[in-house]
């Protein structure tokens, strides 16, 4: 077995490189693991097939010879207002909210990189041949615990790892390995406690009530889901609770108390896209509002837009080859144009248009367009908005 001290240099390593935490876990049938499949009988996974792959629930079947996993957690949570604190603009019409890690460049790409930079790192140390596979979001992995077991926090009642230092605006990423690593956190150590207490703030704060009790999370009622991994129409039960979401939701973490204090990061790669007068207004500590290459110009997907609170009638507008040019090197490709479109309607039925309201002749003629789509989803939550306005 390697040293603790190489376990120490291998975290150094990872710090240098930009993360914010860093963890060693010996790779067994951990026991949050054996849960998992009650949680798949339930239903809770909805149309995520990909997560009933066995390798999600027994790590042995992901690499071969797999003792270690390096897991790194990375901070994106950018100098900006948490959606349950922003007051949407209203000067240049109704204005949405996208999830806060996909504001900018994709994390899958910036986290990989950065976990195959000390992966690299790693073929220095040690010499002799091993495997060493890292993930970012990418694989059949159970990231969260992984973290958990590596002493990089404990899961919180809205199921996310929670740090006590860091809150929860991290992403987790792990290099599964051959290679024996001492483990960070001694035999003995016990781990992270669960500081949650009493505390029922993200189970209250949910609009769709997606935390069914404690720790456990129903995702097919999560606005995260609805937006990004459903396809098809998005049942009505749910579409008022939604509220002006039209990518992810931020809400079970904006009002966690671990988070009002998390410390922010300036990486260029987690500022929002694009930019304009309104967006650099709500940037407190001067932070760089555009990502590289992305200032405004004639022409370009982001000219006038960001994707801090966007204008509904932007995204709704979209035509899909825009949608391909706006987000490309973007998390949101995963919801596709449709779904964005689709959303982007919902959002707009709940905003109250009354008669002479700035902008509501063109979001009424834009919807009025968008209910004849060829596209059924697009074209129903259109003809639901119009109602609702």
């Amino acid at each position: 077995m390697a040293s603790a001290a190489d376990s120490a240099w291998i975290t150094k390593c990872a710090k240098e490189l930009g993360f914010a935490l860093c963890g060693v876990v010996r790779v067994e049938a951990f026991p949050e693991l054996t849960h998992f499949e009650e949680w798949l009988a339930r239903g809770y996974a909805g149309e995520m097939s990909y997560l009933e792959d066995p390798r999600r629930r027994n790590p042995a079947l992901v690499q071969e010879n797999l003792r270690s996993a390096i897991v790194c957690g990375l901070n994106y949570n950018t100098d900006f207002p948490y959606s349950v604190d922003a007051a949407a603009a209203k000067t240049s019409g109704p204005r949405g909210w996208i999830s806060r890690y996909a504001w900018g460049r994709d994390y899958h790409e910036v986290v990989w990189e950065k976990l195959n930079a000390l992966a690299a790192s790693l073929r220095e140390r040690f010499p002799e041949p091993f495997a060493a596979r890292a993930y970012a979001d990418t694989g059949p992995v159970a990231e969260r615990i992984f973290a958990k077991n590596a002493g990089l926090g404990w899961l919180g009642k809205n199921t996310l790892l929670l740090n006590e230092a860091l809150g929860s605006w991290f992403f987790l990423g792990v290099i599964l390995t051959s290679l024996d690593l001492a483990p960070s956190r001694a035999p003995a150590e016990a781990l992270p406690a669960d500081l949650c207490g009493n505390c029922r703030q993200c189970l209250d704060a949910c609009p769709t009530g997606a935390l069914v009790e404690p720790y456990v999370l129903d995702a097919r009622r999560c606005i995260s889901y609805l937006t990004i991994e459903l396809r098809g129409n998005i049942p009505e039960e749910f579409r008022e609770a939604m509220g002006r979401h039209v990518y992810g939701c931020d809400i079970c973490q904006d009002v966690c108390p671990f988070n009002r204090k998390a410390p922010v990061t300036h990486l260029a790669e987690f500022q929002p896209r694009g930019g304009n007068a309104e967006t650099a207004a709500h940037v407190r500590n001067g932070a760089e509002a555009n990502a590289p290459g992305e200032r405004r110009r004639p022409g370009h997907p982001f000219a006038g837009e960001s994707l801090f609170e966007p204008r509904l009638e932007w995204l709704a507008g979209m035509s899909e080859e825009e949608f391909r040019e706006a987000f490309r090197g973007s998390a949101m490709k995963r919801t596709k144009w449709k779904g964005l479109v689709r959303n982007a309607c919902i959002a707009l039925g709940n905003i109250k248009l009354a008669p002479g309201a700035p902008k509501r002749g063109p979001i009424l003629a834009l919807l009025h367009r968008l209910a004849g789509s060829a596209e059924p989803a697009i074209a129903e939550s259109a003809r639901w908005a119009l109602g609702r306005i």
